[in-house]
Order: structure tokens, then C-alpha cells, then sequence
């Protein structure tokens, strides 16, 4: 059975369907388009990469993007221009990328409108904790029925999940147990607590259960979320 529900009578049909945040990239060096692309899509995130200041403002119409990580030193206009005209448009969020470090670049980004600043050389880890930031300051809270990791995100009150925008055909006590996973994740649960809340204590089926269920998440999660194994103790949803 999938957990995929039909709507119900009177249930809108327009709702806002929360996915992987859309970031497009816009820098005309290919390794680092390459390297930053990389790291974004690999933290679940859906990544348009183009290489001048021209088809980022295409991009920007056509996409509408979350969020734009913006190099400076563009071929044609420059990033600064582009976030300038950025700004006219709405308010998309901006993170300026450049191998300029000088204190009056800074603040002529910040001033026209940029939300952060990154100088080259630097860590793409640090890039992805900087564009989280900047997300969570700025995106819409989701639902309060909604949970998510990486592309993987669940609605409970729908009874559907999705990973990078694909339904899963979960079973009723997969989607449970994935929606407690994800309630916990980065915490490790026992057999017994998974027990007591997916199936409820007086179930006869004992951990045995627990464990051909999670091996049955797994295979339908495949890569995009990792359930740890800790021997002797339970299960643990890795946080990306």
C-alpha cells in the first residue's frame, strides 16, 4: 500500500507543495561551478549553474530560485550589477562569491542588497552552512505536518512522502517509521523505543519486526538518506 492518500472532499488541490530548496549558482569559472554544484545537490538542494550575468537573470525568471550564490568578476555585467538588478526584481536572497577581499567590496555588496559575502579561496562546506543560514532566515517555516532531510520530506497529516520530489511507495508502518526517524534524526533508538512508538508496546511481532522494516526503509530510501546500524542497541537517520 503506498502512503499516498486521495484528497479529501473540500481539501484544496492548490496547496504550496514544499520541496528541496532551488539555488542557482551563477559563476563562470568551471571548477568552481562544478565544486559548488556538487556540494549543494549532495546536501539534497536542486541547483541551476550558469556561467555569465546574462543567463542568470534569465535563469532567475525562468527558475524563480530560492536562492543565488553570485560571483563577482563575471564575464559582461559584473555580479555586482546583477544584484543590483536583482533587488528591482524581488527579494531572492544573494550570497556574493569572489576572489575580492578588500573591506569596500564588502559593503558595496551588502549594500546592494547581497545576504552574505564569501572570498575566495573557500571551503564549500562552509558555503553550504552559510546558504542553509541564509534559508532558514529567509524561506517560509513549512507546515508543522512537514518533515524533511536532505530531498527527503514527508507530510504526515497527507500520509505522503517523497525523496527529491518522487513519491515513495511506503507501507503504513514505513512511512511511521520513517516520520519518527526523521523526528529524531541524528539520535540513535533503540529496538524497543522504535517498538513502542511505530507498532505500540502489546505488539506481539517482538524487534524482529523492527529490523525487516528498517531493512525495507532502506531499500526504498536507497541513497538519499543513510539509517545507521548500532549493534546492539538500534538505528540511527544520519543527518547529511
Amino acid at each position: 500500500m503506498s502512503a499516498s492518500v486521495a484528497v479529501r472532499p473540500g481539501e484544496r488541490l492548490d496547496r504550496v507543495r514544499w520541496m528541496a530548496a532551488g539555488i542557482l549558482i551563477v559563476e563562470d569559472d568551471r571548477n568552481i561551478g562544478n565544486l559548488v554544484r556538487r556540494y549543494l545537490e549532495r546536501d539534497g538542494y536542486r541547483v541551476i549553474w550558469v556561467r555569465s550575468g546574462e543567463d542568470g537573470l534569465v535563469e532567475l525568471e525562468r527558475q524563480r530560485p530560492d536562492l543565488v550564490v553570485l560571483d563577482v568578476g563575471l564575464p559582461g555585467i559584473d555580479g555586482f550589477e546583477v544584484c543590483r538588478r536583482i533587488r528591482t526584481l524581488g527579494e531572492t536572497p544573494v550570497i556574493m562569491l569572489t576572489a575580492r577581499d578588500e573591506e569596500v567590496d564588502r559593503v558595496l555588496g551588502l549594500e546592494l542588497g547581497a545576504d552574505d559575502y564569501v572570498p575566495k579561496p573557500f571551503s564549500p562546506r562552509e558555503l553550504v552552512a552559510r546558504v542553509k543560514a541564509v534559508l532558514r532566515r529567509t524561506q517560509p517555516r513549512p507546515p508543522s505536518d512537514v518533515l524533511a532531510l536532505g530531498g527527503v520530506e514527508l507530510r504526515r497529516g497527507a500520509r505522503e512522502a517523497t525523496s527529491s520530489g518522487a513519491t515513495l511507495d511506503l507501507t503504513l508502518k514505513e512511512f511511521d517509521l520513517l516520520a519518527c526517524f526523521l523526528k529524531h534524526a541524528g539520535l540513535v533508538l533503540t529496538r524497543e523505543q522504535l517498538l513502542e512508538q511505530v507498532w505500540g508496546l502489546e505488539f506481539p511481532g517482538g524487534t524482529r519486526t523492527v529490523d525487516q522494516h528498517v531493512a525495507q526503509l532502506r531499500a526504498k530510501l536507497g541513497a538519499a538518506l543513510t539509517i545507521e546500524t548500532h549493534r546492539g542497541v538500534g538505528y540511527k537517520l544520519v543527518r547529511p
